[in-house]
């Protein structure tokens, strides 16, 4: 098989790109960056704003799997919104717009979405046959799905991935969750309710794979464990794996005040959240590795 990772050079992408090369997969990976490390794959750049000689490597290939995107652990100014906008929706676009010079196009797209597009809902929980939220990280889902279906061949087959917090330890957030540990301030945030819906990266690579694999695997999909919790529990889980007794709560004010001068990032992150079910996952009878997290954090920690 021979698989084309768009935005393959970051954590979701390269841990993607490690776990086919270990299948004997020729991977591809197209993106700004050259991978911080070296593997088995090959690396075209690309700037993911007009056509190059990276088309040529959709030529033949058996499948595209685009996670291309400004990363939203960032502060919400003008600047990063239209970033986080424009980056997804324009690759996406311009995915479709190779594909139509191609011959031989992939048989199957794989498009990263997001689960935030169901929004903060405080208690639901939610499928891939609840409603869409309200708000920027929401709206950008739907115009980042959207770009993708303009984009798709009708022929192709269509998947797309909708994850929730992914937990690794080459990225993603789960660094920063044991350095706050660490200092002590690893607690409730707020009131602690706040839904946290979680996967650990081996089963991203699983479904992902599957995805790949599996002709019968069509539409869209959740990407989460079946065991969200609420964020107190989430924390108290970590401190237990780390054997951290002690940890101070943090106020609503205080993640306003800090997240941003702090962290650099934005405080509704961490202060909302969602539980998930990934009902169509369990209905086709994917097995997670890490179903519990417990075992998914003593793994990684």
């Amino acid at each position: 098989m021979k698989v084309v990772i768009t935005g393959g050079s970051g954590f979701l992408g390269l841990s993607l790109a490690k776990a086919l090369c270990g299948k004997d997969v020729e991977v591809t990976i197209i993106s700004r960056n050259k991978p911080a490390e070296g593997g088995p794959w090959n690396f075209i750049p690309w700037d993911a704003q007009t056509l190059g000689s990276w088309v040529e490597a959709l030529e033949g290939a058996d499948a595209v799997v685009n996670v291309v995107g400004k990363s939203v652990n960032c502060r919400k100014t003008p600047d990063n919104c239209d970033l986080i906008l424009r980056s997804r929706v324009d690759s996406t676009r311009l995915i479709g717009k190779a594909l139509r010079t191609l011959t031989s196009p992939p048989d199957v797209w794989v498009q990263m979405s997001t689960a935030h597009i169901y929004g903060d809902p405080p208690s639901i929980t939610c499928t891939e046959d609840s409603s869409h939220g309200y708000g920027l990280a929401p709206d950008v889902a739907l115009a980042w799905e959207s770009a993708f279906h303009e984009s798709v061949l009708p022929d192709m087959r269509q998947v797309i991935v909708r994850p929730s917090f992914i937990l690794g330890n080459e990225g993603g957030a789960l660094a920063t969750l044991r350095t706050i540990t660490k200092l002590g301030l690893g607690g409730k945030i707020s009131h602690g309710n706040q839904g946290m819906s979680w996967l650990h990266i081996d089963d991203m690579n699983n479904i992902f794979i599957k995805a790949l694999e599996d002709d019968n695997m069509s539409g869209v999909y959740i990407a989460s464990s079946p065991e969200p919790l609420p964020q107190k529990i989430f924390m108290k889980t970590l401190r237990k794996v780390m054997r951290q007794p002690f940890a101070l709560p943090a106020s609503e004010w205080m993640v306003r005040v800090g997240a941003p001068l702090v962290m650099n990032t934005d405080p509704e992150m961490i202060l909302y959240g969602r539980y998930l079910q990934p009902k169509r996952l369990l209905e086709e009878g994917f097995e997670f590795k890490f179903p519990n997290l417990e075992g998914a954090l003593a793994d990684l920690v």
